[in-house]
């Protein structure tokens, strides 16, 4: 499967919209209510590193994890202008996450548990984040509700920037409960010619009783359900689900 290789270096053009304060801000909202000192952090999938960095600057000690090399190199480039503590980058998959010690609070933003297009690596990955949460930590993450994956199915939209052009579609597979996103870029170089590349993206439907079910079986209790940066439970025609879990407490 190939993924965030040529999309890497127009992600954040192509994601310019998104407002990642906003993440932050509920986070930071979601310590509050759950009463919890948080320190130090991981943010993993953490593509180029924009809500790493901007968690950084509020003070935080971050871990950057991603498998891409080629987003971890745009993190990295940003990191240089953090004004508090540098983040940390890994080069690693979630299933297989090995950090060098714990962390307050783990934190995954923007659909990445979607990306564990299969539960068994959903469940590997909530184990080894078991490790590495300190006891009684939180797991902070959101999802593309399955009501927006199955949606999505036959669509085909375009972004484009002057240097960037992305055509994607999507097909959704009922069978295998797997969103496909097939994307065409094209990318200005400096002899102004174009370069074009292909790439292919599968997301998972999950829905909020199947995760539920998984991290209680691999570590996690107090598992809840917000609306997209809201405390408010989530309605049934949800876009984007956020999830609050627990490590357990041994």
């Amino acid at each position: 499967m190939s993924e965030y290789g040529i999309l890497a270096g127009c992600y954040d053009e192509f994601t310019r919209d998104i407002d990642y304060g906003s993440f932050a801000d509920f986070y930071e909202q979601i310590f509050a209510l759950e009463n919890i000192e948080v320190k130090s952090m991981l943010d993993l999938a953490c593509g180029t590193g924009t809500l790493t960095c901007l968690l950084a600057d509020r003070g935080y000690e971050l871990i950057g994890v991603d498998r891409s090399i080629e987003m971890l190199s745009e993190a990295f480039d940003k990191a240089q202008n953090v004004r508090g503590i540098r983040p940390l980058f890994l080069n690693q998959d979630m299933t297989k996450l090995d950090l060098y010690g714990t962390v307050d609070c783990a934190v995954c933003c923007l659909d990445g548990i979607n990306y564990l297009s299969d539960p068994e690596d959903a469940a590997k990955t909530f184990e080894r984040l078991k490790f590495f949460i300190n006891p009684n930590g939180l797991f902070i993450f959101d999802i593309n509700s399955a009501y927006k994956l199955k949606n999505l199915d036959g669509g085909m939209f375009i972004d484009e920037d002057e240097n960037s052009y992305c055509v994607w579609r999507t097909e959704f597979n009922e069978e295998t409960n797997l969103c496909f996103y097939g994307m065409d870029i094209f990318k200005k170089q400096k002899n102004e010619l174009w370069k074009r590349g292909f790439e292919e993206h599968y997301e998972y439907a999950y829905t909020p009783e199947q995760l539920k079910q998984l991290l209680e079986a691999n570590g996690f209790h107090d598992v809840k359900f917000y609306a997209d940066r809201k405390n408010e439970a989530p309605k049934e025609d949800e876009l984007r689900i956020f999830i609050t879990a627990r490590r357990d407490n041994y």
